[in-house]
């Protein structure tokens, strides 16, 4: 490895746009601001994305299982509108990004820019006409399930579950994702399972990504991507966002280290070249305050970020200037890769 002190990794980190591509900050926002508090990302999250030098997040709406369906559509738009209001409240410090320029211009004016996505469609139901109005309120990605079945497809479990026979892309998930680039939303594949993937392959005519999702080779969890479908996404000029929750950095907790996150990359260059790489961390242990503590009590052991917060986001630009990473490989996994993505498909 070569020698690279911190304060230089730093200082080039500094230099380029950071872009997380996948964070849950919203579940957080909505419920706090439900319990009566104001400007939640500029006093609790703005401090530490100032200390990990970060300036674009993409920020999911994510709809928990007791919500579902009932209560799907009304709990996303609940937190779609809690963004909204914060970037009402603190405009100064951010905004809702709907194109690349917004992007650019929220970084030329010293804020963090949002970007808003679906963690699956259940909000949607089967309405495709409500994807146009998610459009318009600023969502510009789409993971088109989470980890359990929906009327677009099936989810990829963390861990082996009984089930009957898994499908594919439903007919309704075939007119979504033709809706989807039509209107410039980038289709995420994250949390789909085998079969969905490649049904989605072969149906995309756009960049795809897989905006938190890590090495199966590595780690063997259906929530992780195999060499064959990495490479399908590079062959389509899209992108994988690695993930730093632990259970997907390693087969146990005692390994799951940055370290070990950037033998992901590692791979992940050796199949089909940086381009095709960025961060999408999944940042949750903001979240863990939300479990039960009879869930926490009977858990063996909680999942856990290996990367602890955005504020320790300068600490994977050292590891990979250590392993000999070029500067514009860097430069695209931490932000440049995603940019281009949107690009090509937000035309």
């Amino acid at each position: 490895m070569a020698e690279v002190t911190r304060e230089q990794a730093r200082a080039f980190h500094d230099g380029i746009h950071v872009l997380d591509g996948h964070f849950d900050l919203l579940t957080d926002v909505e419920i706090q601001r439900g319990y009566g508090k104001t400007k939640m990302i500029e006093t609790e999250y703005l401090p530490r994305f100032k200390e990990g030098g970060v300036h674009s997040l993409v920020a999911a709406v994510f709809v928990d299982d007791a919500y579902i369906p009932e209560m799907g559509l009304r709990k996303a738009l609940n937190q779609v509108s809690a963004l909204h209001a914060e970037a009402a409240e603190s405009p100064e410090h951010i905004m809702i990004a709907k194109s690349l320029e917004d992007i650019h211009r929220a970084k030329q004016g010293k804020k963090v820019s949002f970007i808003l996505s679906l963690e699956g469609a259940e909000p949607l139901y089967n309405d495709l006409s409500l994807l146009r109005i998610f459009y318009e309120l600023g969502v510009r990605m789409m993971g088109l399930v989470w980890s359990r079945r929906n009327f677009v497809g099936d989810g990829s479990f963390f861990a082996p579950v009984r089930e009957g026979k898994k499908g594919g892309i439903t007919d309704f998930g075939v007119r979504l994702i033709e809706e989807a680039e039509g209107l410039g939303i980038v289709i995420d594949v994250s949390h789909l399972n085998d079969e969905g993937f490649w049904d989605v392959m072969e149906l995309a005519k756009k960049p795809v990504i897989a905006s938190h999702s890590n090495c199966r080779s590595l780690v063997p969890t259906m929530r992780n991507l195999t060499d064959e479908q990495i490479k399908a996404i590079a062959n389509q000029d899209g992108l994988i966002g690695l993930n730093s929750f632990s259970m997907f950095t390693a087969a146990t907790s005692a390994e799951a280290t940055l370290e070990r996150l950037i033998d992901h990359v590692d791979h992940m260059k050796k199949l089909v070249g940086t381009r095709y790489i960025g961060i999408g961390l999944d940042l949750c242990d903001d979240l863990t305050k939300y479990l039960s503590p009879d869930k926490l009590a009977r858990a063996k052991e909680i999942p856990f970020d290996v990367v602890k917060g955005h504020g320790a986001l300068p600490q994977i630009t050292h590891e990979l200037m250590k392993r000999g990473y070029k500067d514009d490989e860097i430069e695209g996994i931490l932000g440049k890769n995603y940019l281009r993505v949107y690009e090509e498909v937000w035309k």
